[in-house]
């Protein structure tokens, strides 16, 4: 399947779409930073909508992207300090969200270029290269992320690594999910449930304290479907620092293979996206920082709230936190992950 040209970045390199199409499901990819650009799903009457938030052109997704759709790592989510230490030394990298590094930092693997290994009707295969020392993480790190739209109308994504010293590794799609359609609103009255029975609190800066609380008696208590806006302006200090939800969910079964661990509803549309995954931690995000600034394809503004995200993932600066799953990869070994989001009708 050949791609269609989606621009020139800056420094002149071009960049292509690929579109994938099964059954009730197409999808649209880059080969810049693997951005899922646009995930059409039908609603009750049989309607496809746009359900992932994006932006109109290459050069917003090169300057202004807040992640919309993309591949992050080298170590997705944050790590405090900007620093961690492995086998006895000590590894610095550039700050990118206050005093942490964000998503493996200001240049990470949303900004680059992937390679085409295989491109299908229904699957693409990306595969990139991390330099050792790139963005500060030690070793040459190979990546490849094969995106496939299933038979029971799912985008399957499965992760593979490779390293030749050892390093920190944490991957993710940081999707923002809308499902009664791009540009369509807020989703604060989207059912949201989520299979974890504890949430790993932050510091102001959105670092992991690192306790492990319950989620029992709380605003994250997500363990029975409910609407996302009905606790999310509780006036308790984890939603007031992250201003809505931005949180890590010690997921249940941990790293014991695929399941499923969150559902979510849009009553209006009927919509309803399950996801499973194979990684012990969820980010829940409400899209806190979309500020009004940014348009999607629907030219309408994106404000607080207009989407969610569940990063599926490894536990944010678990590197700094040897109580958490650990984030090492280790030459000699393979790091598979898969996460799969299907959709059906509620």
């Amino acid at each position: 399947m050949a791609g269609e040209p989606f621009g020139r970045t800056r420094d002149g390199r071009a960049v292509t779409r690929y579109e994938l199409a099964r059954g009730r499901l197409r999808a649209a990819i880059l080969d810049y930073g693997g951005i899922l650009t646009r995930l059409d799903v039908p609603d009750r009457a049989g309607r496809p909508a746009n359900v992932v938030l994006g932006l109109a052109d290459l050069a917003d997704y090169e300057a202004r992207n807040p992640h919309f759709g993309a591949l992050t790592g080298r170590y997705a989510n944050r790590i405090g300090g900007g620093r961690f230490s492995l086998d006895g030394r000590e590894y610095r990298l550039p700050l990118n969200a206050g005093p942490n590094t964000l998503h493996g930092g200001p240049n990470g693997f949303d900004k680059r270029i992937w390679a085409v290994e295989a491109a299908e009707p229904a699957r693409l295969v990306l595969h990139y290269r991390s330099c050792d020392g790139e963005e500060g993480f030690p070793g040459n790190l190979d990546v490849s992320v094969a995106y496939a739209l299933t038979e029971d109308d799912a985008l399957r994504i499965d992760y593979a690594a490779w390293t030749d010293r050892p390093t920190v590794l944490n991957l993710t799609n940081h999707s923002y999910f809308n499902l009664a359609g791009e540009g369509s609103g807020d989703v604060l009255g989207h059912l949201v449930s989520i299979a974890a029975d504890a949430f790993t609190p932050t510091d102001a800066t959105q670092v992991p304290t690192g306790a492990i609380e319950p989620v029992a008696g709380t605003p994250f208590d997500f363990r029975t479907p409910i609407a996302l806006g009905a606790r999310i302006r509780e006036a308790v200090p984890q939603l007031a620092m992250a201003k809505g939800y931005d949180h890590n969910f010690v997921l249940r079964g941990g790293r014991t293979g695929l399941r499923p661990v969150a559902t979510c509803l849009d009553p209006g549309s009927g919509r309803r996206l399950e996801v499973s995954t194979t990684e012990p931690g969820l980010q829940l995000y409400t899209g806190n920082n979309l500020d009004g600034t940014l348009a999607g394809p629907s030219r309408r503004l994106y404000r607080p709230g207009d989407a969610v995200c569940f990063e599926t993932q490894g536990f944010p600066d678990a590197p700094n936190r040897p109580d958490f799953p650990s984030a090492v990869l280790r030459p000699g070994t393979c790091f598979t992950s898969t996460t799969l989001y299907r959709f059906d009708l509620g």
